[in-house]
């Protein structure tokens, strides 16, 4: 009876048409057909560069990671098209802070040399530039702030509604655009606005437009949360804020759908890429992005 019943079973196997196994046999087959791949030439290599020669500072929150001078970026730019990976991310350390971040849009500022030291050192690399203050500001925020000049008091506020040390959208966004526009005269190719203001997409899109980069894209922060995460990078970069935090501009980590109502505007405004930041964290919203926006 049993083996009848295994006859059986084997008879109506064998009549099966579609078997998903044949495709998964041999190494070659499974990689034939693989979904999802990683290689090098997805990778974006950050950067952190800083003022000096032979400088390669280490950051300790984060191993196997250094600031380095513009030099050595070009060195560790070129290493890294060897190794396959087309793109460099920078993020810079300038050598004084102010309100502003005036270094940040300075024709001579350390970003801008390290676009240009890496474009002469290996032309083919793309290379991206962070796009926002807190890097370069005192105060260590992303933005202008509704402050007075020291000793003038909370009525000298250039907006007395507003509570002292908030970030300051409009005005902020006359700075991004500036320092979009260094960088490209620098030779960036791609840049890339990651502090969450309204509006920025736009506001960089109108000021490179209107110097005549219109072919250069915009890689957007569309959905960055405050997020616990960012210690290391804020090590790295020297930009934590000196009070308070950001989370009057980064999302709330509890919203999922309003990351769907951010890159829905940062589109509209002419973003060329969306980036969900941290990533790990957010993958549903990941998901939830590329259902929306398959392309």
């Amino acid at each position: 009876m049993a083996g009848r019943t295994l006859s059986s079973v084997q008879r109506a196997a064998s009549a099966l048409p579609i078997r998903p196994r044949r495709l998964r046999r041999t190494p070659a087959l499974r990689a034939m057909v693989r979904e999802t791949q990683l290689a090098a030439d997805d990778l974006i290599y950050p950067l952190f560069v800083a003022h000096g020669q032979g400088v390669e500072r280490p950051i300790a929150s984060m191993p196997g990671v250094a600031q380095l001078s513009v030099e050595r970026a070009a060195r560790t730019a070129t290493a890294a098209a060897e190794l396959g990976i087309p793109a460099v991310l920078l993020f810079g350390i300038p050598a004084a802070k102010d309100p502003v971040g005036l270094e940040n849009f300075a024709a001579g500022g350390i970003v801008q040399q390290a676009v240009a030291a890496i474009k002469q050192a290996v032309p083919e690399m793309v290379v991206i530039t962070d796009v926002c203050l807190c890097e370069y500001t005192d105060h260590g925020h992303c933005g202008l702030l509704n402050q007075g000049a020291p000793g003038q008091g909370s009525g000298a506020r250039p907006h007395a509604h507003l509570e002292e040390g908030y970030v300051l959208n409009d005005e902020t966004l006359a700075v991004l655009g500036e320092v979009a526009l260094s960088h490209v005269r620098a030779g960036a190719d791609i840049v890339a606005p990651s502090g969450m203001i309204d509006g920025m997409v736009a506001a960089l899109r109108a000021t490179l437009d209107a110097h005549d980069f219109s072919h250069i894209p915009i890689m957007s922060y569309a959905v960055k949360y405050a997020s616990g995460f960012y210690g290391p990078f804020r090590d790295a970069a020297e930009g934590a804020p000196k009070f308070g935090d950001r989370k009057t501009h980064q999302m709330d980590p509890a919203n999922a759908r309003e990351a769907l109502r951010e890159a829905a505007l940062d589109v509209q405004e002419g973003a060329d890429f969306l980036m969900v930041k941290p990533a790990l964290a957010y993958l549903d919203v990941i998901h939830r992005l590329r259902t929306a926006y398959p392309e």
